[in-house]
């Protein structure tokens, strides 16, 4: 690293010291390992343009003094990226992905709910995720998904992340799915809510005009993200 990067050893190391102490790799024997479960780090290099496109365009519907949840996801968590600039947001969140963008930002008032910790999607779940998250009341709920369809509704991967976002659509006003183009037709294991639970989808432009309107058609606002 220090001949790519034509700087000494020791500004190598003390950057890799910094970052260890921030929580974002691992110190080895002359080298570093990412901290993440490798399944996140897999999906943050996929689809990275329309994931922040999504991500920003979400943003822009959060006004100064709304209270929000955002769940465990990898184009859930990039919103909070852009919530700089706005005031007095409340977000709620299982997700630790969000904890860089909001670490940083007086504008937002965190609250982390509690639950078991899952290293491969940095999520908290479970009965006491589920009690917390019930004490609370939001405008919108920013939610994700493994796979969606007009006939299969939302489904997910992981049973306990389904909880998670039923819970959410229950305290929200508004429930809008994040998704980029490639999740429609994809089929998780286990199922999250019907279509017509959501209020809203924001995705990208590569995504079926046809499927489009069939949506519009169920009452669901499509929004794409440029």
């Amino acid at each position: 690293m220090s001949r790519l990067l034509d700087v000494s050893s020791v500004t190598i190391r003390n950057d890799l010291n910094g970052l260890a102490d921030r929580g974002l790799i691992i110190r080895t024997h002359g080298g570093a390992s990412p901290a993440f479960h490798p399944g996140v780090l897999e999906r943050q290099k996929l689809m990275v343009e329309e994931k922040n496109a999504i991500a920003k365009k979400a943003a822009k519907l959060i006004k100064n003094g709304d209270a929000v949840m955002v769940e465990a996801g990898t184009t859930t968590s990039l919103i909070v990226k852009y919530f700089l600039g706005k005031r007095d947001i409340q977000l709620v969140s299982n997700s630790m992905l969000v904890l860089p963008f909001s670490r940083t930002n007086p504008g937002i008032h965190l609250t982390i709910i509690g639950g078991e910790f899952r290293p491969a999607t940095e999520s908290l779940v479970g009965p006491i995720a589920l009690e917390e998250l019930s004490r609370f009341h939001v405008k919108y709920a920013f939610v994700g998904t493994d796979g969606y369809s007009l006939e299969a509704g939302l489904t997910t991967h992981l049973i306990e992340g389904a909880e998670i976002v039923k819970k959410m659509a229950l305290q929200a006003d508004r429930t809008i799915l994040v998704a980029d183009s490639s999740k429609y037709g994809k089929r998780g294991f286990a199922h999250v809510l019907d279509i017509n639970r959501i209020d809203e989808i924001i995705t990208d432009s590569a995504i079926n005009g046809d499927i489009i309107s069939r949506l519009k058609q169920n009452g669901i606002k499509v929004e794409i993200a440029n």
